[in-house]
């Protein structure tokens, strides 16, 4: 009995294979490439990359896109959970079209996104020009920076969420009602801690998006140095100037600040999934 518990194989045919193409594919894609930014950073020396990051431009674009993309990432996690809520709960004319809608963003080239986005709100747009008349203005801005940012990550904070919805059944909630628990009550107890799990992974791929954003920002960003200029677009302007090393730096500070908030939300989703009894 003893000998067939120490020979028995693993359950899983060809773990060992999917194991090694896992661990390739995850090298080639990922690890090499994050390698190779460290190794760029390390051959420039601490003392080069913290003197090329630290200077009032880059301080200013690492905090402009970091703090519109969080909140970015907020508005959506909001917005694309209700979205979802609907999408997944109730029927009505054109949910179907809707459905479609929210997929957009995924097959939208960012560039084209960035110049509708653009023409849509610029000063002499349709809704730009609303906006004129009464006195502020979108595209140039932060504005149109956070209106950019929400819309290339909105889908992945619906489609996240969206199937844990529809996986919820309604006899859960009519329990709840049936208790005498009020909505509000059926809402913090019974609804949210189910979908917070996958509404803070939706929230994560919505921020890393969010960071790494440039196709779509560019073109209604205004580009303005200290006021709209966007940390990507810092790193392009270096590698144009053949400034490789400069490059890389702003690179790892971009990494460094995104793996922090990161691992923060993924030790804040741990912990709801274990509060929910989801180890």
């Amino acid at each position: 009995m003893g000998l067939a518990l120490q020979t028995q194989r693993s359950p899983m045919p060809g773990f060992g294979l999917g194991m090694g193409i896992t661990l390739t594919m995850l090298s080639l894609i990922v690890i090499l490439p994050v390698g190779a930014l460290l190794a760029k950073g390390v051959s420039y020396g601490p003392a080069g990359v913290w003197d090329t990051v630290n200077t009032p431009r880059v301080w200013a674009a690492l905090y402009l896109s970091f703090r519109l993309a969080f909140l970015a990432a907020l508005f959506n996690l909001v917005f694309g959970t209700l979205l979802a809520w609907v999408l997944a709960r109730y029927e009505f004319p054109g949910r179907r079209l809707v459905d479609a809608i929210v997929d957009l963003p995924f097959a939208l080239p960012t560039a084209v996104a960035g110049i509708a986005l653009t023409a849509l709100y610029a000063p002499n747009g349709v809704l730009g020009g609303i906006a004129k008349s009464l006195g502020f203005k979108i595209a140039y801005t932060e504005w149109g920076i956070l209106i950019a940012l929400i819309f290339v990550g909105l889908p992945f904070v619906t489609r996240t969420v969206q199937p844990v919805i529809a996986e919820i059944e309604t006899e859960v909630e009519e329990a709840s009602a049936t208790l005498g628990a009020g909505r509000f009550y059926t809402l913090r107890r019974v609804i949210l801690p189910a979908l917070a799990p996958a509404a803070l992974t939706g929230f994560a791929l919505s921020l890393a998006r969010a960071v790494g954003e440039y196709g779509s920002v560019i073109f209604i960003a205004g580009n303005l140095p200290m006021k709209t200029e966007i940390a990507p677009l810092l790193i392009v302007i270096k590698l144009e100037e053949f400034d490789y090393d400069g490059a890389a730096a702003i690179g790892i500070a971009m990494l460094l600040i995104a793996f922090s908030m990161l691992l923060v939300i993924n030790l804040i989703q741990i912990w709801s999934r274990r509060r929910i009894g989801h180890v």
